[in-house]
């Protein structure tokens, strides 16, 4: 008996049954794990069969495949996709030849979506962030990260955090809600960046813990962001209320931030474009993941590449995501980012899809219910009418046809 078999299935009526599918597990390191002409049993919302397509299967509702190809849900693990207003005047300013810093310090750059989104209600926030989101759900994504950081004042994180919650309340996606009050000094704290780290601590991470709003803590380590000792006092105050950490880090300079949040058992570090040898090495210790974002280096032109190589050798999980924001990767499409990371990046489309499945899984502290096709996960599932799970990141431009099964 195989370890998908662990019962005498023929006995069983699933809730549902996907059958005639070819299975895409990602329960494979180096693999696809394929399963030609299989079936996946269902019963309250989870996997209770994965394997041969048997005579014996019985459900409630079954639904034939018809060869069609049967994969995980995709996850967009990094997204900052609540704002108001847009920041298309700051592109064209770019192609002129501003910097990324140029911009944020003539009260460009994250600061103009604070205003914007300081001065939009809760509904307006919610209406164009779920235009937003049905691009993604078009394209197979069942989970998303959604982070807060375009109000850094108490009252307009918690907005945020409250139309993310909805939105999960709303639509049939799974929400990831992280916590970015340290994404930007806002225009009240711009000569005591620690006064503004004060609060952060003090008074908006009890809050949104007490409240329940998000699960994890994110900061924005960088030159223009916060320092290493800054982020760390945001870690310690994270864990002291059971919050799980991440971080923007190495996007523009060294910082050692992934280091720092690897050795705080963080989950992800985001970007990486100038992450060093000594990071990755204690990202592997850690098992924190990778996640790397080609929209944003794409966008901003950069030129200096994650060091994908380094952190293949170093078996270090490498996710990928959209990056979805205003100002540095304006982008809805997953299918995109995971051509982005195949031709910017050179990763394989295997890595491309373990980017947005399992490694994406790992990066939300999820991979125990999501991420692969196994026994006991959710069955959060996409059927795709391709000819191989390769093609999800060769083809852009238009979606292949897909059915969502959350």
């Amino acid at each position: 008996m195989s370890q998908t078999e662990t019962k005498p299935f023929e006995h069983l009526i699933f809730d549902r049954l996907i059958r005639r599918a070819n299975i895409v597990t990602m329960a494979k390191k180096n693999d696809y794990g394929i399963i030609e002409n299989g079936a996946v049993g269902i019963s309250n919302g989870r996997i209770v069969y994965v394997g041969a397509d048997k005579s014996k299967l019985n459900a409630k509702e079954t639904i034939d495949a018809d060869g069609q190809w049967l994969l995980p849900g995709l996850i967009d693990c990094h997204t900052h996709l609540i704002y108001g207003g847009n920041r298309a005047h700051e592109f064209a300013m770019r192609l002129n030849g501003a910097t990324y810093e140029e911009i944020a310090k003539a009260g460009g750059g994250i600061i103009s979506s604070v205003k914007a989104t300081r001065q939009a209600s809760e509904q307006e926030l919610f209406d164009s962030a779920t235009k937003r989101l049905e691009s993604l759900i078009a394209e197979g994504v069942t989970t998303i990260e959604i982070k807060s950081g375009y109000g850094l004042d108490l009252d307009t994180e918690l907005k945020m955090l409250r139309v993310a919650k909805k939105i999960g309340e709303t639509y049939p996606i799974r929400i990831a809600p992280t916590f970015l009050g340290a994404h930007a000094l806002p225009p009240e704290y711009k000569d005591n960046s620690d006064g503004y780290i004060d609060l952060v601590c003090n008074e908006m991470i009890p809050t949104v813990a007490k409240e329940q709003l998000a699960t994890s803590v994110d900061v924005f380590c960088e030159n223009i962001g916060f320092s290493y000792q800054q982020t760390e006092k945001i870690f310690k105050t994270a864990k002291k209320h059971g919050l799980q950490i991440k971080l923007h880090a190495e996007q523009l300079s060294d910082q050692n931030g992934a280091t720092l949040v690897a050795q705080y058992d963080g989950l992800s570090a985001d970007h990486l474009e100038y992450l060093s040898q000594n990071s990755i090495e204690q990202m592997a210790k850690h098992s924190t993941v990778a996640t790397l974002l080609p929209g944003a280096f794409y966008f901003l032109r950069e030129t200096k590449l994650p060091p994908i190589q380094a952190l293949r050798e170093a078996d270090v999980p490498m996710a990928i995501a959209t990056d979805h924001n205003p100002g540095t990767s304006p982008c809805l499409s997953i299918l995109l980012i995971m051509n982005m990371a195949c031709t910017l990046f050179k990763m394989t489309p295997l890595e491309a899809l373990q980017g947005v499945t399992i490694n994406a899984a790992k990066a939300l502290g999820l991979n125990n219910e999501i991420g692969s096709i196994e026994i006991g996960k959710k069955a959060e599932l996409v059927l795709w009418n391709i000819g191989h799970p390769n093609q999800l990141s060769y083809q852009f431009g238009s979606s292949p046809e897909n059915t969502l099964f959350t």
